[in-house]
């Protein structure tokens, strides 16, 4: 199959993939498939510019972008964003819907059986009753389109979801829980390994500063918040903002 009729297959399964086209010079035409672990099919003419193509190929499949740089051109396609949410307590119901709303696919995840049940969540693509590596391994693992929001308020699961997300290629990551549970939770991971840098990465108390109060507010909170990282974006007023507001498809 060439690498074209390759990347038309991977789009209709909804997967992530990016073909990258030379469309100037002597190669004119010349089309190569990379795939998320840099798998590759075809050739641009050269290895430099294979390698060229390869690198531009694995920034824009996970900007999730198609664009011209240069003489190539690189197509890209990719499935929606997953939202992994440990602790399947009541508003995770609704943080389900809005991120399912949002075009995401939310996942639950919680160990405890009697709560980690398919009927409380809807929305879910799947609801997981299991500590956090072995969800983390049935779902295939973290990737750079992968959230994560740790809303169990219980040390022994936060810790061990926490320790695999912070490690991971997460594009998000928090935690809820108020400021003193926060420096608590910082002195138990800094004890179990964890570097100042990774430390960095979590986002708490989760979410954006909306004075939530209902379920449904504090779902659109740390959605916000999810987004607006994923973005590259503080999540601030729009009336404040600078520059362009809104990123627009070509």
């Amino acid at each position: 199959m060439t690498p074209q009729g390759r990347f038309a297959e991977i789009a209709r399964e909804i997967g992530r993939a990016a073909l990258i086209t030379v469309i100037e010079g002597p190669r004119l035409g010349a089309k190569m498939l990379v795939l998320p672990g840099g798998a590759r099919e075809g050739t641009l003419g050269s290895p430099e510019v294979d390698d060229e193509g390869a690198r531009l190929a694995d920034e824009l499949m996970w900007a999730e972008r198609s664009e011209r740089r240069g003489a190539l051109f690189v197509d890209v396609t990719f499935p929606p964003p997953r939202l992994i949410i440990f602790g399947a307590i009541d508003f995770a119901a609704q943080l389900c819907t809005l991120a399912r709303t949002s075009g995401w696919r939310p996942y639950v995840s919680d160990p405890r059986g009697f709560f980690a049940r398919a009927d409380r969540f809807p929305d879910a693509e799947e609801v997981i009753a299991a500590w956090p590596e072995e969800a983390f391994e049935r779902l295939g693992g973290i990737d750079r389109a992968t959230s994560i929001a740790v809303l169990t308020h219980d040390p022994k699961l936060d810790d061990a979801a926490l320790t695999i997300a912070l490690r991971s290629d997460a594009a998000y990551v928090g935690a809820m829980g108020s400021t003193r549970a926060q420096a608590k939770r910082r002195d138990r991971l800094l004890a179990l390994g964890l570097t100042e840098e990774e430390l960095e990465r979590l986002n708490a108390p989760i979410g954006l500063d909306l004075g939530a109060l209902t379920p449904e507010e504090t779902a659109l909170s740390i959605m916000g918040e999810v987004v607006a990282q994923r973005r590259g974006r503080e999540g601030g007023r729009l009336s404040h903002a600078e520059g362009r507001i809104h990123e627009v498809e070509a």
